[in-house]
């Protein structure tokens, strides 16, 4: 399958430093709330608020920064890698339909087990 190993390595050390940064910076800015929830300039409740936004706006960071790496990667794929890529995307798209369907039948099976 065409995927993460197919990136350049210089792309791939890109890509994980930018991962690694973002997760850094996510685990600096905890470290930093619970210091000032620590000291008293902070109230738990607000620790908490920021710790939940800290995490969102890593997401938000780390989600963008993979979508510029893929849409790296499909300028740089040929018309033929595209459409393989594509292929492959809907193959994987219908995998995990078929699990969460899998998985909605589980839980109504087992909720009418427990009725």
């Amino acid at each position: 399958m065409a995927g993460f190993d197919d990136l350049g390595e210089g792309a791939r050390k890109i890509f994980l430093a930018g991962v690694g940064a973002i997760a850094l910076g996510a685990d600096k800015g905890k470290e930093i709330v619970d210091e000032l929830v620590a000291k008293g300039e902070l109230t738990v409740e607000q620790g908490k608020q920021l710790n939940t936004e800290l995490k969102r706006r890593a997401k938000d960071d780390s989600d963008a920064f993979a979508n510029t790496a893929l849409k790296q990667r499909i300028k740089n794929m040929t018309a033929e890698q595209r459409a393989e890529f594509v292929q492959q995307v809907n193959d994987l798209a219908k995998e995990a339909d078929a699990a969460a369907a899998d998985a909605d039948k589980a839980d109504a099976t087992k909720d009418s087990k427990e009725d």
